[in-house]
């Protein structure tokens, strides 16, 4: 895996922004796996949720995207997975405060909260903040923590 490879999924909802954010992604130089959807036709978020997941717990990618309409459904679904550290972020500050306080590894957007403006400054938030480690390297630890 390169440092610089990142997987995106998205469910219908979010096809259309997270086709923007790969463009992006990809004009930035980064590898984009897309998990899919492919097209705006209904399918269930907790599908694409799990496959950016997986891949992040398989090592293929080192961080992920996730869009749906809310944000809510597919992060539930990918944070089940305990290597993933995904955040529901709103603005360019909770963007930040994922990296540096949480090392959050997946970024989730809802497309139908968000305009594609901020999303692309969510997206570049993420990508540029690293974790501060320190106070908050326990807590982190305690997320992938057994139950």
């Amino acid at each position: 895996m390169s440092e610089k490879t990142i997987a995106i999924g998205s469910d219908h909802a979010g096809f259309v922004l997270k086709e923007k954010l790969s463009q992006e992604l990809e004009r930035r130089g980064w590898s984009v796996i897309d998990a899919g959807t492919n097209g705006p036709q209904s399918v269930d978020y907790p599908d694409y949720g799990r496959a950016v997941a997986e891949m992040i717990a398989d090592r293929r990618a080192d961080k992920g995207v996730l869009v749906c309409g809310s944000g809510i459904g597919i992060s539930i679904a990918a944070n089940r997975n305990p290597a993933v550290r995904a955040a529901l972020c709103h603005d360019n500050l909770s963007a930040r405060l994922a990296r540096q306080h949480n090392d959050a590894n997946v970024l989730v957007l809802g497309a139908r909260l968000i305009g594609e403006e901020t999303a692309l400054d969510c997206l570049h938030a993420f990508l540029a903040t690293d974790f501060e480690g320190g106070r908050h390297q326990k807590r982190v630890d305690k997320l992938g923590a057994a139950r």
